[in-house]
């Protein structure tokens, strides 16, 4: 996408990372039929690793979802966080929590329950082999537990604004201060890369001592990742401070030492994952040979793990305010679109892998016929509700 038009925006580069993020979700959700380790259990679709899983297989794309599943959830939650304050500073705690209600909750409430419901349907006849609506939306509720799909992010993130709504009049001064402070460290990038790594590592490891990385619990479709709850809520609150002191004035300034080492961030970013990729093998053969523990292991592999977490979140949020700071006629549009894109799309990805199922193609081409045709579809409809006023009042 080339720089055509309009002028550089303030922000731009935020918008811009957030509708990325949700191009990336929608190529991620592609990617999940036709990765190696992709599995359906007819018994329950719930326990499956993605609602359709295609015989067609492909490494590289499990290299692609693993990737994104390192970081891409926690940088959207820290994105959200960048202008939490900036809201609270022109509105009360009540009025704030009132506008989050409608435009994160109600949506969500939709999401599991209409839109989810369209999405799963062929999960249901894959499992069961037969065409019964009655039948599918009893076990949806039941069997499968009310499914959450991708709207659980929106859940979460609704709580976390209202947790922090409510501690706002009691922390607001010192989250201005770790703001102002963090600020200060701009022409220190190796310092605050350092400290990031750390604040990462300490939200995310001690907790993987308690339970397993790919738990999840919850109450019907209010569904969370338990080992990775505490990480979200800690870079949502670092995505708070970030943004306490203006995005023109702290550690993504113009003249920030921190933004401009974006290229090392970049390299140090694909160099983590290289290390966390390359550290499989040799960890699973050194515990056969009894040469380390289980729980070493696992602790060294989670550090990689948070390491290419803490960089690539970096990598993104410095390249994107580096060169990407910009606007064009598209980027408003995917821009101004992004959340119902992220809300509509696992109903055409779903279907649309659904349909392929039986196609003699590869793996790639599959994800490369699911991506596009996914994305444009959700776009085009979100694009279409949004004329209605009210419809974009909460999109």
């Amino acid at each position: 996408m080339t720089n055509t038009a309009l002028p550089p925006a303030r922000n731009s580069w935020v918008d811009n990372l957030r509708s990325f993020i949700t191009v990336l979700v929608v190529a991620h959700h592609s990617s999940l039929a036709y990765t190696t380790f992709a599995y359906f259990n007819k018994a329950a679709y719930i326990a499956s690793t993605h609602p359709v899983v295609d015989a067609a297989r492909s490494r590289g794309l499990d290299i692609f979802e693993d990737f994104n599943d390192v970081f891409f959830m926690s940088l959207m939650f820290l994105i959200s966080g960048i202008f939490v304050m900036g809201s609270l500073r022109q509105k009360t705690v009540a009025i704030f929590i009132r506008d989050r209600f409608y435009r994160l909750f109600i949506p969500f409430m939709i999401g599991v329950t209409i839109l989810m419901l369209l999405a799963y349907y062929p999960a249901f006849y894959l499992a069961y082999g037969r065409h019964d609506l009655k039948a599918y939306v009893v076990d949806f509720f039941t069997v499968e537990a009310w499914p959450v799909g991708p709207p659980w992010f929106i859940w979460v993130l609704f709580v976390f604004n209202v947790i922090f709504a409510g501690c706002y009049p009691f922390v607001k001064r010192g989250l201005q201060q770790a703001g102002e402070w963090l600020s200060s460290q701009q022409q220190h990038p190796w310092q605050i890369g350092l400290g990031w790594f750390i604040f990462s590592w300490v939200l995310y490891i001690p907790v993987l001592s308690l339970v397993s990385p790919g738990i999840w619990t919850g109450i019907g479709p209010f569904d969370f990742q338990v080992s990775r709850v505490l990480l979200y809520f800690g870079y949502f609150l670092l995505g708070i401070i970030i943004g306490a002191p203006g995005l023109s004035n702290g550690i993504f300034g113009e003249d920030s030492a921190f933004v401009k080492r974006w290229p090392f961030w970049v390299v140090a970013c694909a160099g983590a994952y290289a290390m966390l990729k390359g550290s499989e093998a040799p960890l699973t053969d050194m515990i056969a040979r009894k040469e380390i523990g289980e729980w070493p292991a696992n602790l060294i592999y989670r550090s990689i793990w948070i390491l290419s977490c803490t960089l690539s979140n970096i990598a993104f949020l410095t390249t994107f305010r580096s060169i990407l700071n910009y606007s064009s006629r598209w980027w408003k549009s995917l821009s101004a679109n992004a959340y119902g894109i992220y809300l509509v799309h696992y109903i055409f990805v779903i279907w649309c892998q659904y349909a392929l199922l039986d196609a003699p193609l590869p793996a790639v081409l599959k994800f490369f016929i699911t991506f596009p045709v996914s994305l444009i579809i959700s776009w085009w409809i979100t694009n279409l509700l949004r004329k209605n006023p009210v419809v974009k009042r909460y999109l």
